[in-house]
């Protein structure tokens, strides 16, 4: 059994979870973070890409929305290379309320969120492909933001002041004695061996899984309700700014554009576990033809993924156990020596992506207090590694740094322009990880042939450069078209069935892939 200890242990590797062990270390704190899987591979990862104006929340749930507003604008300067400055557009479709957009504008004005209605003619020609039928149109201060690269920054940043992130590491008892936490046992997922860190402050910022993690401390009925929601990604930017409808919050009422594609979200349904998150073809339906009221002609173009998400939402005695679509998207800090007498252990759950930071400073702040150690927090103030210049990220980076290198680097995969050199650099820094886990850094795969020729290119590299052999390279290759598949099969439909069909007939044909050895080793979530 390999032993450690820290003064504070982070469970979960999401948004907040990395917001929680960067703004602990940051205080001077000993800090390690255990998640049984990669960063930002649950809820964070799955999600629309939405950097929040806020005016989402600004009627239905107004706390929420001036808290997005005021953090909208830290995470856009602290993530700058993860953020990009979109902009966004309510509209009134001919399908919605007029009267609504009232509530709307006064609402944003009460919440703080800067909002501007604009003109129709300004609007179409901010955004072509908008629905002529629209009825008014306001411009709001949304972005776009890689969830992968803000977590990666932040998790980066923690362990430039120290900590230690450890990926894969599974929690499965915490130790409590006298009334107060002693000690978190894991084990690695990747070699199996028991880790047992002794802690004198536990944080729980597993989301949606943060029921599990408390009773593991003897703390039961924390209700956090998974909330699932699909979302789609098109093959191109049909829309360059947030596009969202001027509605109370509902089903397919947005697009996102995200670096060289756009997503359409997001359902919004009770899950009961939020390890087997379904992706059902009639919710997969409503979101196309949703789309197609905000930007006519949208279920034509060509969907590349579909994938659902969870999204940790406290109980809220207010509403239907079932009715997701109205729980506070609100932060909760549950203190556990006060709730069920064991010292030493806070849960912080609910919130949003774009308040993840000012999540974590208030759950820090509160442990700060329960110490009798008041340390300010300093995340706000500190940009993360690679984001110091403030120059925030352009959809066009990649391509102009092929221009530079086009000549001296292969390109592995065209559709993101990820390089042999970028992805070989990854390896050197993630000798065990999975092609899933370099993916979710490097986009490999994430175009529209969905890993069809880039996945083999990949494994040759990988091969080819020692960084595995013949048989982690099969287990590898398995797993990852595995997982692109999981979202491929809902949107079988015209151009991304050809390409589904041609993926096939190589792999299964030419490679034979039904014939190799199937994956035992590689850790499969």
């Amino acid at each position: 059994m390999r032993r450690l200890s820290a003064d504070v242990v982070v469970i979960g590797g999401g948004a907040t979870g990395a917001g929680v062990v960067r703004d602990v270390a940051m205080r001077g704190y000993s800090a390690i973070l255990v998640d049984r899987a990669d960063l930002a591979q649950g809820t964070t990862g799955r999600y629309h890409g939405l950097l929040h104006s806020g005016g989402r929340y600004v009627v239905s749930d107004p706390r929420s929305a001036t808290e997005c507003a005021e953090e909208n604008a830290i995470v856009t300067r602290i993530h700058a290379d993860a953020v990009e400055r979109t902009g966004g557009l309510f509209v009134v479709t001919p399908a919605d309320d007029l009267e609504f957009s009232d509530r709307f504008l006064r609402g944003a004005i009460d919440t703080k969120v800067p909002v501007e209605e604009i003109s129709l003619a300004e609007a179409f020609k901010r955004e072509p492909r908008l629905n002529p039928g629209i009825q008014r149109a306001f411009a709001v201060q949304d972005g776009s933001v890689d969830g992968w690269q803000m977590v990666w920054g932040a998790a980066n940043s923690a362990k430039n002041y120290g900590a230690q992130i450890l990926t894969y590491h599974e929690v499965v008892k915490i130790d409590t004695a006298d009334g107060a936490v002693k000690a978190v046992h894991c084990v690695d997922r990747k070699t199996g061996e028991d880790v047992a860190i002794e802690a004198g402050f536990v944080i729980n910022a597993a989301g949606a899984w943060s029921g599990r993690i408390a009773a593991m401390a003897d703390c039961p009925d924390v209700e956090v309700v998974p909330g699932r929601g699909i979302m789609i990604a098109m093959n191109h930017r049909l829309v360059n700014h947030v596009v969202n409808r001027c509605v109370y919050p509902a089903d397919g009422d947005i697009i996102v554009p995200v670096h060289t594609v756009c997503i359409i979200g997001t359902t919004d349904v009770k899950a009961d576990d939020p390890d087997h998150l379904s992706i059902p073809r009639d919710e997969v339906q409503k979101m196309l033809d949703d789309g197609d009221l905000l930007v006519p002609g949208f279920r034509e173009a060509r969907a590349v993924h579909a994938w659902a998400g969870a999204r940790p939402l406290v109980k809220d005695a207010r509403v239907s156990a079932t009715d997701t679509r109205h729980m506070s998207r609100g932060m909760s800090v549950l203190d556990h020596a006060e709730r069920d007498g064991v010292k030493g252990l806070l849960t912080i759950t609910g919130g949003k992506l774009t308040t993840y930071r000012l999540m974590a400073e208030h759950v820090v702040d509160q442990m700060c207090e329960q110490l009798g150690d008041p340390r300010p927090c300093r995340t706000a103030d500190e940009a993360v590694p690679k984001s110091e210049s403030g120059a925030n990220y352009l959809v066009t980076h990649r391509l102009g740094e092929r221009e530079h290198d086009r000549l001296d680097d292969q390109v592995l995969c065209e559709c993101e322009l990820m390089t042999k050199k970028m992805f070989v650099e990854a390896l050197d820094e993630q000798p065990r990880g999975s092609f899933d886990d370099l993916r979710r850094q490097l986009r490999l795969g994430m175009g529209p042939c969905q890993g069809g020729f880039c996945s083999m290119r990949a494994t040759g590299v990988a091969l080819e450069t020692g960084h595995i052999d013949i048989d982690r390279a099969t287990e590898l290759l398995r797993l990852f078209l595995k997982n692109r598949w999981i979202g491929l099969w809902p949107i079988l439909h015209g151009e991304q069935l050809r390409q589904t069909a041609l993926d096939n007939w190589m792999f299964h044909s030419t490679l034979n892939i039904d014939h190799l050895p199937e994956s035992t080793q590689e850790v499969a979530l």
